[in-house]
Parts: C-alpha cells; sequence; structure tokens
C-alpha cells in the first residue's frame, strides 16, 4: 500500500545534529567561452543545504537512535525538523535574539500575516531566506521597534498580528526567533557496521533541505 508523504513536526536527534557536517549549496552553470571569458548563470533562486550526519553519531546509543528516526520516517519518505548548529537563529551565533533582528515585511494597513524571514549580506546582492521552521515560543516581534504581540505558526513560518494592532501603512515588521531546517533523509538505506564502526568508522547519513 502506498503511503503519502507528509512533513512531521519533530526534530531529528539534537547530540547527533549537533555534530553533522554541511551547509547551503547552489546551482550555478558557468560556459567558458573561446576567448576565455566565462558566462555564470544561477539555475536556482534559492539555496539548499546538505547535510551528512554520520560524523555526530559518538555512540552506538546515538546510531540506535538514528535507525529508530529513520524507520518512523521511512527513509526519504517524510520530512523533519534539523538543528544546523551553525546556522540557527536570527542573529549571530554568540548573540540572543532580539525583536529587530530581522526585517519581515512592511506594513500597508491592511495585511496582518507576514513570512518569517533571514537576510543574508547587505551591500551588494542581499539574499532572502523564507524561515518556515522557527522553533515554538521563540519568535518575538516589533513595528516599528516597539514590540507588538501576534499569533505564531511554528508548522508554517508565519505571524499574525490581531486585526487592531495591523501594522500601519510604511511601518517596519521585523522579528527575532530560533529556528529549524526543513529536511529529509537523501537515502532509502542506512549501511551499518558495527565492527567498522567500533573501530572509529563512521556511517554515512545523508539529509538535504525540503524547500518550503
Amino acid at each position: 500500500m502506498a503511503i503519502p508523504s507528509a512533513f512531521h513536526e519533530v526534530s531529528f536527534p539534537l547530540s547527533v545534529a549537533l555534530g553533522a557536517a554541511g551547509g547551503p549549496e547552489r546551482r550555478t552553470e558557468i560556459v567558458v567561452l573561446a576567448s576565455g571569458r566565462e558566462v555564470r548563470n544561477a539555475r536556482w533562486a534559492d539555496s539548499r543545504r546538505r547535510y551528512d550526519a554520520g560524523s555526530g553519531v559518538a555512540s552506538l546509543d546515538d546510531l540506535a537512535a538514528v535507525i529508530a528516526f529513520f524507520e518512523e520516517r521511512r527513509g526519504r519518505l517524510h520530512g523533519f525538523r534539523f538543528r544546523d548548529r551553525a546556522d540557527f537563529k536570527s542573529c549571530a551565533p554568540s548573540a540572543t535574539p532580539a525583536r529587530t533582528d530581522q526585517p519581515i515585511g512592511t506594513g500597508d494597513g491592511v495585511t496582518r500575516t507576514f513570512e518569517l524571514a533571514k537576510t543574508y549580506g547587505a551591500a551588494f546582492a542581499p539574499y532572502r531566506r523564507r524561515i518556515a521552521k522557527p522553533v515554538a515560543g521563540s519568535v518575538l516581534v516589533a513595528v516599528n521597534g516597539a514590540a507588538r504581540s501576534a499569533t505564531v505558526d511554528a508548522a508554517a513560518g508565519t505571524v499574525t498580528f490581531a486585526p487592531a494592532d495591523t501594522p500601519a501603512a510604511g511601518a517596519a515588521v521585523t522579528a527575532g526567533f530560533l529556528f529549524d531546517v526543513p529536511v529529509r533523509f537523501d537515502t532509502d538505506a542506512l549501511t551499518v557496521n558495527l565492527s567498522g564502526f567500533l573501530a572509529g568508522d563512521i556511517p554515512h547519513i545523508p539529509l538535504i533541505e525540503v524547500l518550503p
């Protein structure tokens, strides 16, 4: 019987995630002309993150936890949350999120729901990344720098203001938060060699971001 895919709002074992390796990937097409000059074209508008969680497995208990998690996700079928230790805050890794960290929109007097986002870079070509999986209870919002209350949908990455708090036209809407990366396993088979593992061989556990 076929099982439809879904996203499970559960987190990959944190102790393993903190030791994983990986980061953003882009797809760029490069054509070298006869003159030696290059023509470069971005095939993807958004980056996509890849990780290998194998380097985070430090014990057989860690391995057992990953196998159980893999089985419950049915391999590549279901997505889940993953904590990227290098990039999981709206601010610098050493700082504490503040409600003015990231611009997420500008009020028009009508719109009440805004998507969370994080901007990378500033001077040349800043990249705005949608944040679809904020950590519940971590989101702080402000309008023109003043603290405001809003309803947070941690499964969709949106904040919604009450009608009386609708941001006025031209008002800067900002937010601070912690967040996870939505990913899935990038394999349907985990190869475990216990003799190799006990000798220091780390299993390969590939994960890939599921873009919202």
